[in-house]
């Protein structure tokens, strides 16, 4: 599989894993292979009810409260979907929320550099 395979494969996975677990997929996503990490970028995340809910700093906190929680249960199911797809031991997996421009991050980090495995391929 060449990188931009694999990126493409992974952004599917996670656009899954939102859809089926958090209930809710984004407009867009992108996903970037960088040596050990698959760094997602996920955008139009928010819907108008989450907008409504984050227009001020309590909002902001229960939202963030409330997606963490949501993401940290569903992340060994997250995992498992990213290793049937690629041979790798995930190390550990970040994500945050910007309810300013409704955009998401996650970053993955493996055991092995996927730039050089694709580049084998």
């Amino acid at each position: 599989m060449t990188k931009g395979q694999l990126e493409a494969k992974i952004s599917e996975i996670v656009s899954k894993f939102e859809i089926e677990y958090m209930g809710r997929g984004p407009k867009t996503i992108k996903t970037y292979i960088i040596n050990d990490m698959l760094v997602v970028r996920l955008t139009g995340f928010l819907s108008l009810s989450e907008q409504k809910l984050t227009d001020n700093a309590q909002g902001v906190e229960l939202y963030k409260k409330v997606r963490t929680s949501l993401f940290e249960g569903g992340r060994g199911y997250l995992e498992t979907l990213i290793k049937e797809v690629i041979d790798v031991a995930i190390i550990s997996t970040h994500s945050d929320v910007s309810t300013k421009t409704g955009e998401k991050i996650i970053v993955i980090t493996v055991d092995k550099n996927l730039e050089e495995i694709c580049k084998v391929k």
